[in-house]
């Protein structure tokens, strides 16, 4: 995939996955690519319609839940872009977990019983549900490696002021409810999560993606209690499963670690897997459309013009 110049651009972000585009001075052109990430390292090769699944995700979830906070999106003028508000983020990520998994586990397992200030009880086992959701918070590095950070870090760090962070925590809690309160209704248990914010003067904003592959971890709900009391791996639908195998394989984004082989037939595998999640999650059915960088620019052309932003 290219990149574009478009009329009124004032700066273009390459994130992991996706490239965002400012145009001055209100809005962003968001663009999901292929591209795949684990570790906080880029691998390799693409997945082929990631980008697309990623970003109708998102704006199906960012529709479901714009009655819980605003958001930034305005438009979907192609399958793997988006356009919105340009907000000034929080350089922070609000990471919230019902269930203990993925790096919560990692650190339990490790003998930790607090994480980002938030404390965990004896006797857990992995996907175990927390009595209530706990928010485990990261900063956003551009370069390197997210690190846990708690809310009075956050807040002493000036990330965030103490009434920021009371609406950040209001919403993040209120959007993990209504994103299992969606999961549920689709057989799934959301597991964890994370939100991104930003602010326009006063107001703040939810912003990028939210309950896609690449930022939630579902868990099956048929049977999953039976495999919980007989200590078995759940089913799930997230991207961990990419990140087990570079774990099986000995990576991990450690230095002097390489990236395993990813095989076509590996590569078809993690590509059929981001397409089962839109399916479940959303209950439609996915179909691949066909993805030009002419055709993109053209779309995004016609919808910049229409919000009159070029």
């Amino acid at each position: 995939m290219s990149f574009f110049q478009f009329p009124s651009q004032t700066n273009l972000y390459h994130g992991k996955v996706r490239d965002v585009y400012s145009i001055d001075p209100d809005w962003l052109v968001m663009v999901a690519s292929d591209r795949i990430s684990a570790f906080d390292v880029i691998l390799p090769r693409p997945i082929p319609y990631k980008g697309q699944v990623l970003n109708r995700i998102a704006a199906y979830m960012l529709e479901a839940t714009a009655d819980v906070c605003p958001n930034w999106l305005v438009a979907v003028p192609a399958p793997h872009v988006s356009i919105g508000k340009r907000c000034v983020p929080f350089k922070i990520e609000m990471v919230v977990r019902g269930n203990m998994v993925g790096h919560a586990w990692r650190t339990y397992q490790s003998g930790k019983r607090e994480l980002c200030g938030a404390q965990l009880a004896e006797g857990l086992k992995e996907n175990d549900f927390f009595p209530e959701p706990i928010i485990t918070p990261s900063t956003k590095a551009e370069e390197g490696h997210d690190e846990d950070i708690s809310k009075e870090e956050i807040i002493a760090r000036g990330l965030a002021t103490v009434a920021d962070w009371e609406v950040l925590e209001k919403y993040t809690l209120a959007l993990f409810a209504r994103g299992k309160e969606i999961a549920a209704k689709q057989g799934l248990i959301l597991a964890d999560t994370k939100y991104e914010f930003g602010k326009i003067g006063d107001t703040i904003y939810l912003m990028d993606e939210i309950h896609t592959p690449d930022s939630s971890r579902y868990f099956y709900a048929d049977g999953f209690a039976g495999r919980q009391a007989k200590g078995e791996k759940q089913k799930q639908l997230s991207k961990e499963f990419v990140r087990e195998w570079l774990i099986e394989n000995n990576f991990m984004g450690k230095e002097g670690q390489s990236v395993p082989e990813m095989t076509d037939e590996w590569i078809d595998t993690i590509s059929k897997r981001y397409i089962e999640l839109f399916e479940k999650v959303t209950g439609h059915s996915f179909e691949p459309q066909t993805v030009t960088d002419n055709l993109t620019e053209i779309a995004v052309l016609d919808a910049l013009k229409r919000l009159k932003a070029i």
